[in-house]
């Protein structure tokens, strides 16, 4: 990490830090104390208390960095976005799409919560993947006969969700990189199905298990494709760290569930024909600069700012009575000490920028080995 680089990702990385590991004390604390009682409860609390970290990852995007988000939807889906509970299917494009889903639901003033299927590997990281834990995330090996299981009880266990959620899933299975492209193409074309240009081809299994569960309680199916400007850079959470902005677009629509095909191969069949079709829809979009659809104005709400303004002002306090109290800085040993404290921030900052990062994700030989499985 370049020098310049770390001189802004180490205060904001602090700030994040410190406050994060209070947001998982408590949550642990509520998760230990109130969950084993009232699971309604806990979960209602710990809606509440989880935004007071994510609120300020939306507040890197929306007022540090100022990313610009562009909504494109139908009336109807816009009118029930945040009220209801719904299954989300997106590409994998950017390195902030595990985000945009919290964006997209603060920015609407959804009231519910946006979970996702991650990577087992995503609750390991400190702060953030244990908030993660604590808010009910599914975390899979990406391995079917590991992950099946794990699928299914997590799905079952959101049926008494006490408000309305998205769950996020990346049915690609892996972001999407150059290679992973042509690694998609030269599957597609040996199998005799249509070659992706700008998506990869969608894994179904886990799709077709959570639509077999979530058919009784849960209404709609999200279709979201992410779309990036050609004469824009991407966005990356190192960019969105030095502020630097982006724009993304974000066509949406709403399928209802009880649209979709009742057998499990009718389901399959009916996701890799939704990704056909954005296939289409980001052709269209790169040759006639739209999605055809209209733009939704979402601003960007206050909260975030107001988190952030609390988390800053409370710590700030904290660390000047700290080191006033413990003379910390006053002796070589202090400052040693507090020196090794903010190389481990940056050294934990990095590990969270390359975990956000595509090019680190899986390879084109292991995304072409899983595609002829599959």
């Amino acid at each position: 990490m370049a020098m310049a680089a770390a001189l802004v990702v180490v205060p904001l990385g602090l700030l994040f830090l410190l406050s994060g590991l209070i947001v998982n004390l408590i949550q642990a604390t509520i998760y230990i104390t109130i969950r084993p009682f009232s699971k309604s409860l806990f979960r209602r609390i710990n809606r509440v208390v989880a935004e007071l970290l994510w609120l300020q990852l939306i507040w890197l995007v929306d007022w540090w960095a100022g990313v610009k988000v562009q909504l494109y939807a139908d009336s109807k889906t816009y009118e029930l976005m945040g009220k209801e509970h719904a299954l989300v299917i997106c590409n994998h494009k950017s390195d902030i799409d595990w985000l945009v889903g919290w964006i997209l639901s603060q920015r609407s003033g959804c009231l519910g919560s946006t979970l996702a299927v991650m990577k087992k590997s995503s609750k390991f990281l400190p702060v953030i993947g244990w908030s993660m834990w604590f808010t009910e995330y599914l975390f899979l090996e990406r391995s079917w006969a590991k992950d099946e299981n794990i699928l299914t009880l997590g799905l079952q266990h959101l049926k008494d969700f006490p408000r309305p959620f998205w769950l996020a899933l990346f049915v690609e299975g892996t972001r999407f990189t150059p290679a992973k492209l042509i690694a998609a193409q030269e599957y597609a074309a040996s199998q005799g199905l249509p070659i992706p240009r700008n998506v990869l081809i969608p894994r179904t299994k886990g799709f077709v298990s959570a639509v077999s569960i979530m058919r009784p309680f849960v209404p709609a199916i999200y279709d979201v494709t992410v779309a990036i400007p050609s004469d824009q850079p991407p966005p990356t959470m190192l960019r969105i760290l030095k502020g630097q902005s982006s724009v993304v677009y974000v066509h949406m629509k709403r399928h209802a569930m009880t649209d979709l095909p009742e057998t499990d191969e009718g389901v399959a069949q009916w996701c890799k024909d939704i990704f056909v079709a954005k296939d289409a829809l980001l052709d269209r979009y790169q040759s006639e600069g739209t999605f055809g659809i209209e733009q939704r104005q979402i601003g960007r709400p206050m909260k975030s700012l107001l988190v952030v303004a609390f988390w800053f002002s409370l710590l700030s306090y904290a660390t000047f009575r700290f080191f006033k109290w413990t003379e910390l800085l006053s002796t070589w040993k202090g400052v040693a000490l507090t020196t090794a404290a903010l190389l481990m921030v940056t050294m934990i900052m990095h590990i969270f920028i390359r975990f956000s990062q595509s090019e680190h994700s899986t390879t084109a030989r292991a995304a072409r080995n899983r595609a002829r499985k599959e």
